[in-house]
């Protein structure tokens, strides 16, 4: 399994328990689903080019200038932008999230682990909080990496997509040469069908990737989430306290039965069963239960990442993976 959230086959999307996606478990806040509906009588109407409104929402919600972001069509496309703005060596710290060395190979960058001594116009990649473990770097720490990147002429790019799990770690407020960092609206607020991202970056840089994209990059659905943004913060991290104290009473549960839990700032958890789990997906699958494997990452079959849902569904798919306690 390259990505979550593989419930379109069969055709039933509802059909499954997928805790192989990281998304609210409670599906869209309301008012996401309200303004998505009030945004339809513009549909009929080309979207704005210069993304004026969605700049200033994201602006505004993240806490930066206007001029330091760019709303994308998802994370994904705004890791690919972000790749696009030099050709040295990708350097990456596995475990971590798959699509870097796909979307650099796209870009005709070579790929390496961090470790390779940074040159001019390489771009070192940190996924924060990471991609499959949870793990998270603070701003120091952070910072510290991109020291390392600029002093030899590279570029650190921070991936934050589920940065809103633990905002204190987030570098949207350090914003400087040589770093450039992206996030997504998709599991914060479920919605990964409209497609919602960003690049945050120096306003030059902003400049330079928002000459690079194909007009009309966000639908008016999306336009108008992101103007919405900022009257619905608190809704926003109360559902982050939320998914705080279910991550902790899942943890325990698995780590009660046996399980080794990576401790995750994130809305999913790395889980280290001991044993081969191919047989155990394949049994849940069956029973309508989707989870992630982690071959993609590097990682063995024992282990799986596991999103945080709620609390029944939690108990219901630890008593699934041990059935016989």
């Amino acid at each position: 399994m390259k990505h979550g959230g593989n419930v379109w086959e069969g055709g039933q999307p509802d059909r499954w328990l997928d805790f192989s996606a990281n998304l609210r478990p409670e599906g869209p806040p309301d008012w996401v689903m309200d303004t998505m509906r009030d945004a339809l009588t513009d549909a009929r109407f080309y979207p704005d080019r210069a993304l004026t409104q969605a700049r200033e929402g994201l602006a505004a919600y993240l806490g930066v200038s206007p001029a330091c972001v760019l709303p994308t069509a998802g994370g994904a496309a705004a890791i690919d932008l972000a790749l696009s703005l030099s050709a040295g060596w990708v350097l990456l710290h596995p475990p971590t999230f798959g699509e870097y060395a796909e979307r650099a190979h796209v870009r005709g960058r070579a790929v390496a682990e961090d470790a390779q001594e940074l040159k001019p116009g390489d771009t070192l990649v940190r996924c924060n909080p990471n991609n499959p473990t949870g793990e998270a770097l603070e701003i120091e720490q952070m910072l510290a990496l991109h020291e390392r990147a600029a002093s030899c002429g590279a570029t650190l790019l921070a991936d934050e997509a589920f940065v809103d799990f633990c905002p204190a770690c987030s570098l949207r407020h350090s914003l400087r040469p040589g770093l450039v960092v992206v996030g997504s609206l998709t599991k914060t607020l479920c919605i990964p069908g409209v497609r919602l991202g960003y690049v945050l970056a120096v306003p030059e840089v902003i400049a330079r990737l928002a000459e690079r994209m194909l007009p009309w990059p966000l639908n008016m659905l999306a336009v108008a989430v992101c103007a919405a943004l900022p009257a619905h913060r608190a809704q926003m991290e109360e559902d982050v306290r939320r998914n705080a104290q279910r991550r902790e009473r899942f943890a325990s549960q698995l780590e009660a039965r046996g399980a080794q839990v990576t401790p995750s700032r994130a809305n999913f958890l790395l889980v280290d069963f001991h044993r081969d789990m191919t047989q155990d997906v394949a049994r849940l699958k069956r029973q309508g239960v989707l989870v992630r494997t982690c071959a993609s990452f590097g990682l063995p079959d024992h282990v799986l990442r596991l999103a945080v849902k709620r609390e029944a569904e939690n108990e219901r798919l630890v008593n699934l993976l041990f059935p016989e306690d």
